[in-house]
């Protein structure tokens, strides 16, 4: 029988090791795997490559505790690949240190990348940052009168994702906005390893609401939050 949902958070980490490429998921506050990532610091992986939409949060006193900005304050990032960092944050002050590195992509170019990771592409052109920083160091071609930049693929060994409801196969929904970068990165993932604040029986959900199918999901661990009813 194919379950997918783990006992706990030590067998949902069980297996990341150092030096991973680590997708994690969410735009702002939303849709990010906050108890994944607080795992994943327990867990103790280091020398990480962080795949996330933003770095920059602001640094304040007290304020470097959770998911990705402890886990840069714990020295356990080598770097981080985002479509935005803040030069007074934490993270812009580990990459002026030479603590990390940083790659900064534009943000659509990012979700693509990802997207043609999960859909086995391995490169594409696009004209954003044709002509600018962004471009430097890589193939440029023209099409259709534009200069276009040479992209690469961006897979993860692993993908720490939110859902709102799962069965235990592992098919996935996601509520409003929460949807966001999570389905892209849970096909890019080596291992996928999804949090979901409910729980259904296999068949309860209707198929045009199942967005991320269970194949795409390795490991599943409930994450209780709100009212349990399902997506309409």
């Amino acid at each position: 029988m194919i379950d997918k949902f783990v006992r706990s958070m030590a067998e949902a980490m069980n297996g990341i090791r150092d030096g991973s490429t680590i997708l994690v998921a969410g735009f702002g506050e939303v849709g990010v795997p906050h108890a994944l990532l607080d795992g994943l610091i327990e867990q103790g992986a280091s020398n990480l490559t962080i795949v996330v939409n933003s770095a920059g949060r602001v640094h304040k006193t007290g304020d470097a505790t959770a998911g990705v900005v402890r886990l840069i304050e714990l020295g356990r990032v080598r770097k981080v690949i985002t479509t935005f960092l803040r030069s007074q944050s934490l993270a812009g002050e580990a990459v002026r240190a030479g603590r990390m590195e940083a790659e900064v992509v534009p943000q659509g170019t990012l979700a693509e990348r990802i997207r043609a990771a999960g859909a086995g592409v391995p490169a594409f052109f696009t004209p954003t940052g044709a002509g600018t920083l962004v471009a430097q160091g890589k193939e440029v071609r023209e099409y259709g009168g534009r200069p276009c930049v040479l992209e690469t693929a961006l897979p993860g060994d692993v993908a720490l994702i939110e859902a709102w409801c799962a069965d235990r196969w592992g098919n996935l929904t996601y509520k409003d906005s929460g949807r966001n970068f999570n389905p892209i990165m849970a096909m890019a993932g080596g291992l996928t390893i999804a949090q979901t604040h409910h729980v259904c029986d296999l068949g309860q959900l209707p198929a045009n609401d199942i967005v991320t199918p269970g194949i795409f999901v390795d490991r599943v661990l409930h994450v209780a939050a709100g009212a349990p009813t399902l997506p309409r």
